[in-house]
């Protein structure tokens, strides 16, 4: 049954995959314009942190005694989902297109009930296997077009090892946010999970500083922080978090498999493409997919 919590949930997830699919369009715009993957990584979440403080100060310091508490948990979750998830997508696009980005992103719900399963976090039933399996195959036909020729020449090249490390270490991440007991707001949790990936973040930047790999200041690296740093930051983070405290991280998983076809929706708006045939079935399966994910077995 549907309740008004579960259609929060839901709501939230749709937002925060809508604004995820546009943090793939950026990063590779990000590429074009020369803007390094680790410094846009940084000054995306510093930006993000400073933005949070006027918000989440007051609630951030009275916590004080909960984050030492949890500090091995909270740098743990703001290590995978700050400081290496965005840094292997960018790094990722680098060298690889967006559609093979997309499609390792579609396989995060397999790594989320993988390290569920696995640290015994999360109990996993046939209808969320078998949806996962079919809205896989949803992002696999707007892939490949319908062609299998795309998909048995997809080689694995640097980039596509990078988004392996996207995965696994977004599957972490959503498979122990629900370790989390202490009540703090979404948007101190996300300055808190920030805080954490920023100092995790400073060595890959001076790194990457160090090998003379420079930002440049201009319109597009304004604008594309600004974006970053509200939408699938800030915005993404806190729908993410709050639904997943409502549903599961493992019947959350599953709208990930959102993200290709708001791309592809994206693509449509901003390059002039054709939703053709592949999208419709593509479409169909990821939504049959999100549908039999969220059913339940009973007596279970």
């Amino acid at each position: 049954m549907i309740t008004e919590k579960t259609t929060k949930a839901y709501l939230m997830l749709v937002l925060a995959t809508l604004f995820w699919a546009g943090n793939f369009v950026v990063g590779k715009i990000a590429f074009i314009e020369n803007v390094p993957p680790f410094s846009l990584t940084f000054f995306r979440w510093l930006l993000v942190w400073v933005i949070l403080i006027p918000f989440t100060y007051k609630e951030f310091f009275k916590l004080r005694r909960v984050i030492l508490d949890n500090f091995l948990l909270l740098l743990l979750l703001g290590l995978t989902s700050v400081g290496l998830f965005n840094s292997f997508i960018y790094n990722a696009l680098n060298f690889t297109q967006v559609i093979n980005a997309s499609l390792f992103n579609a396989v995060i719900p397999v790594a989320i009930i993988l390290f569920g399963l696995l640290f015994k976090l999360e109990k996993t039933n046939k209808y969320q296997i078998l949806g996962l399996i079919i809205s896989i195959l949803g992002i696999l036909s707007i892939i490949t077009k319908l062609d299998l020729d795309i998909l048995l020449t997809l080689s694995f090249n640097k980039g596509d090892i990078l988004m392996i490390g996207a995965v696994i270490t977004w599957g972490i991440y959503s498979a122990f946010l629900k370790k989390r007991k202490f009540e703090v707001s979404l948007l101190t949790l996300v300055h808190i999970l920030c805080t954490f990936g920023l100092v995790t973040l400073i060595p890959q930047f001076l790194f990457e500083f160090s090998q003379g790999n420079t930002i440049i200041i201009n319109d597009h690296l304004i604008y594309s922080l600004i974006y970053l740093a509200i939408f699938p930051s800030i915005g993404s983070y806190y729908c993410w978090a709050g639904a997943v405290s409502i549903i599961g991280a493992n019947r959350a998983g599953i709208f990930l498999s959102l993200i290709p076809l708001f791309s592809t929706i994206l693509a449509m708006i901003f390059f002039d493409e054709k939703f053709l045939f592949f999208h419709f079935i593509g479409s169909v399966l990821i939504i049959l997919g999100l549908l039999l994910s969220n059913k339940k077995i009973k007596n279970a």
